[in-house]
């Protein structure tokens, strides 16, 4: 019997995205489990407090929790990646990628990783081509500024980032 395949997909996901969406159900196909490791960084301002942001990812995962028989489940971590990786038992990143510039920043840090951790591999995963261009940091700009998010984020997300904005001004 083959151990089962362990990954983590990590991010602060503030908030989660169709885009990131896309990768969690994507990447059910290469794992058995799947951590979504939700980063929580004290010196990184993000619009969601973290339990709100756990409570999102959960939110959003569940429809597709067991998809291809994978179980996906949430965890936050602050620290570096490739200790919460051995923690959790993970053999593998998934990482999403959109664009060159993405490509150069997520190079650099698999490297990075495999120096500290060389049994955890990365995998990239090519973002889908309706998902190229969304940013959690694009969504909360267009939010802010009273812009439509609707196709970029669930109908969930895109409500918690109206009543964020709702009262403040666009500034």
């Amino acid at each position: 019997m083959t151990a089962p395949r362990v990954a983590i997909y990590p991010g602060t996901f503030d908030p989660i995205t169709n885009g990131h969406m896309d990768v969690i159900t994507r990447a059910t196909k290469v794992a058995d489990r799947l951590v979504i490791a939700l980063g929580e960084h004290p010196d990184k301002k993000t619009l969601f407090t973290v339990e709100e942001r756990l409570a999102m990812v959960r939110a959003e995962i569940e429809p597709v929790n067991g998809i291809n028989g994978t179980t996906i489940e949430v965890k936050v971590f602050s620290g570096l990646l490739m200790r919460f990786a051995e923690e959790v038992g993970a053999t593998f990143v998934i990482r999403g990628l959109r664009a060159v510039s993405d490509f150069e920043y997520e190079l650099q840090m698999a490297g990075m990783n495999a120096r500290l951790n060389p049994t955890v591999e990365t995998i990239f995963l090519m973002a889908s081509e309706r998902n190229l261009f969304i940013a959690s940091r694009l969504v909360r700009e267009v939010a802010r500024l009273g812009g439509d998010v609707s196709t970029f984020v669930s109908p969930r997300v895109a409500a918690k980032l109206t009543a964020r904005f709702q009262n403040r001004p666009a500034s």
